[in-house]
């Protein structure tokens, strides 16, 4: 399935990369999240690779963060459009995360910072991750999911069918928390670990949202999004929806980012492994206490 159009939203990079320092919050906060846990793992990583790196997302966190030198060796900046590559310092590929162009067994870090919402084949990419790891290797990214745009999904497609009598696909499906689980251990990652994190950003109106998302190079890129611009009448009524059924007392707006964090490792034999099943050799009744009753009985009986 192609739920997306690759070529639209490279296109649409392309535009953003100009300015997008000015709309880049979201990649920032994404990024220091990621430096900070790889900072926590007590190891170096000789090669790593950065997946959708905008204009270089994980080396300007470490700089930001200070991290100290040789915790990355050799960092690789990868990302469909060239124009947010060219204003990256350091190794960089044109690279379609959909087709990996790293060997397998050759990187001993992978991240992603707000950029693998928008592939196609999802877990294929992981896959592709997972196999271009060494054993013991690190992936980390950070993607849209959840609750994400919520708001003006609903305003949206309020507006588009009272206005126009149908509705045509405006926000991205995202994943969510368990999904991401899900195709993390699909994908065979061991140890692997997903959590969110909320932000709610305020705007003066919902125009000034929608601003924002061009700025970010994160506007609509769906395959069966209709072609045509949206009626300006249509607008101004999914705007007035918003500003109804969201508006702050402030007369501002809120706009909810979902920002799914997942961390896995290859399988390596070091690594910890569950127990069998029945081998434990302590009783959870004695490690709490209490007394174990045969399945049925009632608690006081």
């Amino acid at each position: 399935m192609h739920v997306f159009d690759r070529t639209t939203l490279r296109r649409r990079r392309d535009r953003a990369a100009e300015n997008f320092p000015l709309h880049d919050f979201l990649v920032r906060r994404a990024g220091e999240d990621i430096v900070e846990r790889i900072a926590g793992v007590n190891r170096s990583f000789e090669v790593a690779a950065d997946l959708g790196a905008h204009r270089g997302a994980l080396r300007q966190a470490m700089t930001d963060a200070a991290l100290q030198d040789g915790k990355i060796g050799t960092l690789i900046s990868a990302d469909l459009s060239s124009e947010m590559l060219r204003h990256t310092t350091g190794p960089k590929i044109v690279a379609d995360e959909e087709t990996l162009p790293f060997a397998d067994r050759s990187l001993n870090l992978v991240t992603s910072i707000l950029s693998l919402h928008w592939v196609n084949d999802l877990p294929g990419t992981l896959i592709q991750a997972r196999r271009a790891l060494k054993s013991d290797g690190l992936f980390i990214a950070a993607l849209f999911g959840g609750e994400t745009l919520t708001e003006l999904r609903q305003s949206l497609g309020e507006a588009e069918i009272e206005c126009e009598g149908g509705l045509s696909p405006r926000i991205s499906p995202f994943a969510d928390l368990r999904d991401m689980g899900s195709l993390m251990q699909r994908a065979g990652f061991a140890l692997p670990v997903a959590d969110t994190d909320r932000v709610t950003v305020r705007y003066a109106d919902p125009l000034r949202l929608m601003a924002e998302l061009r700025g970010m190079g994160e506007t609509n890129a769906l395959s069966e999004r209709r072609r045509t611009p949206l009626r300006r009448a249509t607008l101004m009524r999914a705007a007035e929806i918003y500003r109804e059924k969201f508006g702050l007392p402030d007369g501002r707006v809120p706009a909810t980012f979902d920002i799914v964090i997942v961390t896995g490792w290859a399988p390596h034999e070091s690594q910890q492994k569950p127990l069998t099943p029945g081998s434990a050799e302590t009783r959870l009744a004695d490690a709490l206490g209490t007394v174990e009753r045969p399945a049925g009985d009632k608690a006081g009986s």
